[in-house]
């Protein structure tokens, strides 16, 4: 299980680093308007949902680690105490672990298979920009 949500917490995180850099502290209040799906906004409805699930000094662990986060938004200790305070919740809540894998977008692809066949073939599981193949040249006789 811990395997398991050191996964979660390892792709919520940038959704919670972008909620923090976007909202700041506010990232644990209500917005009135409609969520749009953005990073921040799934961030923002991730550490809503921690919040409501932890007890009082757990929310009040929750809400520090944010604060922290917030005014060091470049500082990495201040980004992983708070990924811990998430984990922390998610190891305590088995509820709030399927809330959280709902939150995040589905991984269609969780592996990309890509296969060079032929002479001075390139294999690449994206864009790469320029790709030189040396065609022209050719392998000197013996």
């Amino acid at each position: 299980m811990s395997t398991e949500i050191a996964e979660l917490v390892g792709r919520a995180g940038p959704y919670l680093t972008a909620a923090v850099a976007a909202y700041g502290t506010g990232a644990l209040t209500p917005v009135e308007r409609a969520a749009v799906e953005t990073t921040a906004d799934i961030g923002r409805r991730m550490l809503t949902a921690a919040w409501h699930h932890r007890d009082e000094r757990g929310r009040a662990d929750l809400v520090a680690a944010v604060a922290d986060a917030a005014a060091e938004p470049d500082d990495e200790d201040a980004s992983a105490a708070l990924r811990q305070q998430v984990k922390r919740a998610l190891r305590e809540d088995e509820e709030l672990r399927r809330e959280l894998t709902a939150l995040l977008p589905r991984q269609e692809n969780r592996g990309v298979t890509v296969t060079a066949s032929g002479p001075r073939s390139i294999a690449a599981g994206g864009n790469i920009g320029v790709a030189i193949t040396g065609d022209g040249h050719t392998a000197p006789e013996r």
